[in-house]
């Protein structure tokens, strides 16, 4: 296996791609629909976005989600640190949990850790406007 984002993070991202390229609000259904995801997961992932404030969740017949700030001031490293949980990276990220013998002379946990800070800084560089790019071809996708 391969180091991997959780389904949280793939699907809090693609949400906010979504709403992104379309204007405006749309329902959980259809991002769900549009995208081939589980409704009951994106629904979990929706309430985490409008209480981390990234999006504004409508509620009623006609509500749905919409963002709540400019696609180009959502940077996607915040999203990724909100979203991803790092700590269980490898045994030893986990101080109560870590039985492996050879921490205190082991120079892995700092390579990591060193690691995932380029990368999240990384991600800093862009933001959800920079992920979608052309807003026509993105949708385009659908149509």
């Amino acid at each position: 296996s391969f180091m991997r984002l959780s389904v949280q993070t793939d699907y809090a991202l693609r949400t906010l791609m979504y709403l992104a390229a379309h204007d405006g609000q749309h329902s959980i259904a259809e991002i769900a629909r549009q995208y081939g995801i589980s409704k009951n997961h994106l629904m979990k992932v929706a309430q985490r976005l409008a209480a981390e404030g990234f999006v504004e969740s409508i509620r009623g017949r006609s509500g749905g989600l919409m963002l709540n700030q400019p696609a180009d001031t959502i940077n996607v490293g915040q999203v990724v640190r909100r979203f991803e949980e790092f700590g269980g990276f490898v045994e030893c990220f986990d101080v109560r949990g870590n039985g492996c013998v050879v921490t205190p002379v082991c120079g892995l946990r700092h390579v990591l850790a060193d690691g995932i800070e380029s990368f999240l800084r990384h991600l800093d560089g862009f933001t959800l406007a920079d992920l979608v790019g052309d807003k026509a071809k993105f949708r385009a996708v659908w149509a």
